[in-house]
């Protein structure tokens, strides 16, 4: 079964606006930018979200609670142990984490062929976590997403848990992740301009 995306010129052509207007207000993380372009340029392709992975202090009111949580700190590069410190002293209440974000992309493909290509590029590259996320005539979307996390508690209710050897160790090892995502994200740069529609 040939499963293929009906009206997926038009689907780019909203995605592609909808990125515009993010460019636009700043919304896109910088260093992704060379990637979703090339990505974008693919005739088979578009993205529809990206996060070039991140470092981050959160303060929630419990673990999971997206809605109600305060990023203290946040950062899409390798990060100082002080930017850390600085971001734990805002905590007062809630649950204090220290969290790393793989990188993750979400990308329409034309057909099924070509979402298995980009999927195979992808785990290939060390995106390991990366699958088909929905599979339908209405929409084949490819997710990349990487293996790189933690999610580590430092404190509750403005008290800290850890001494600052232990932050400096956490950070260490998050900056480690960091350099190690962000060389897969080059690669798949270097490498995604060779899913080039195949002749029939």
């Amino acid at each position: 079964m040939f499963l293929y995306t009906k009206n997926f010129d038009e689907q780019k052509e909203k995605a592609m606006a909808g990125l515009r207007k993010a460019l636009e207000g700043g919304k896109v993380d910088r260093d992704i930018i060379p990637l979703l372009e090339k990505i974008n340029s693919l005739e088979n392709y578009f993205t529809t979200s990206s996060c070039s992975g991140r470092i981050s202090v959160m303060e929630m009111p419990h673990f999971g609670d997206k809605v109600n949580s305060v990023w203290l700190g946040k950062w899409h590069r390798e990060v100082t142990v002080e930017e850390v410190l600085d971001a734990i002293g805002k905590h007062s209440k809630g649950q204090l984490w220290f969290l790393v974000r793989s990188p993750i992309l979400h990308v329409g493909a034309r057909t099924m062929e070509d979402a298995v290509r980009l999927l195979n590029l992808a785990i290939g590259l060390g995106f390991k976590y990366s699958n088909i996320k929905s599979v339908s005539h209405k929409k084949l979307l490819v997710e990349i997403r990487s293996t790189e996390r933690m999610d580590v508690p430092l404190g509750a209710d403005g008290e800290l848990w850890v001494d600052e050897a232990y932050i400096e160790r956490i950070v260490a090892i998050a900056n480690s992740q960091v350099r190690r995502f962000k060389g897969k994200l080059k690669r798949l740069e270097e490498e995604i301009g060779g899913l080039t529609p195949q002749a029939p």
